[in-house]
């Protein structure tokens, strides 16, 4: 990745239209939904945008969108990259970048995951207050970090904690249940042993997931705030584990994403 790429990448979308955006989001699986609510949308498939990886997920869309919401030009993500994909690092965080350079100044994630804590069922939703980052690496191993920003980052508070509040306020006003807790990202695609979930419980994770955690350390690189919530989709209890049914994952993820999309509207017009 090199500064010139960005400015590539950054110069094709302002000539699509993408006038700088304020906050940008991102849209986990079964998560999509969101951009029907986008006011005057304009469209960047994943294909056209230079330097830009391909989603390869079938139920992840890849497409860049840019519009309004609530009064605030948006740039939504539809459809995010893993590691599973075999992408590395900074592949999967390259649109980060790219919205940054853009102009966004907040950004949004959103993603399904399995819970450890068994308080957490199926369709609750759970802000992110903190993470582990169980995906063996980082995506600010390039020699040319510097050039981004700090090399060594802090990582005390990696999520926003007034866009945190805020949805904690919203979630209250709006009698919505929204979990917190401790998101452990994994490398995925397969799912976790009965021992592996074991494992999350003891090093303190409230929920597991293949994604956000690359995503929020190029964020707080960048010094962008960042909140993230996710979806729990699945349970992930080992004394009474079911095999794991993508089809109803996706289905739970439609079914809670209205809540969500309450609460980031809400949050995007009090910014």
């Amino acid at each position: 990745m090199t500064q010139k790429q960005l400015q590539e990448t950054t110069e094709y979308l302002i000539s699509k239209g993408f006038d700088n955006p304020e906050i940008g989001i991102v849209l986990g699986t079964g998560l999509g939904k969101l951009v029907d609510e986008i006011k005057n949308p304009i469209t960047a498939h994943y294909n056209h945008i230079p330097f830009f990886p391909l989603a390869t997920v079938e139920f992840h869309s890849g497409k860049l969108i840019y519009g309004e919401l609530e009064g605030k030009k948006v740039v939504v993500m539809q459809g995010r990259f893993h590691l599973y994909e075999g992408y590395d690092f900074i592949d999967i965080t390259y649109p980060i970048r790219a919205m940054h350079a853009l102009g966004v100044k907040k950004l949004l994630i959103s993603n399904a995951a399995g819970s450890i804590n068994l308080d957490f069922k199926k369709g609750d939703l759970m802000l992110i207050e903190d993470h582990i980052n169980l995906q063996g690496g980082s995506p600010l191993t390039f020699k040319d970090v510097a050039r981004f920003g700090d090399r060594f980052v802090d990582m005390s508070q990696p999520y926003d904690l007034e866009m945190c509040n805020t949805l904690i306020e919203t979630a209250k006003k709006e009698n919505i249940s929204l979990k917190k807790g401790v998101y452990a990202s994994v490398v995925g695609p397969q799912l976790e042993t009965k021992a592996e979930y074991r494992y999350l419980k003891i090093i303190g994770a409230d929920a597991v997931g293949m994604s956000t955690v690359p995503e929020v350390i190029v964020a707080n690189h960048l010094r962008l705030p960042i909140a993230a919530i996710s979806v729990i989709t699945d349970e992930g209890d080992p004394d009474n584990l079911e095999p794991v049914n993508i089809e109803e994952i996706i289905r739970i993820a439609g079914e809670a994403e209205p809540k969500m999309i309450t609460l980031f509207r809400e949050l995007i017009k009090s910014l």
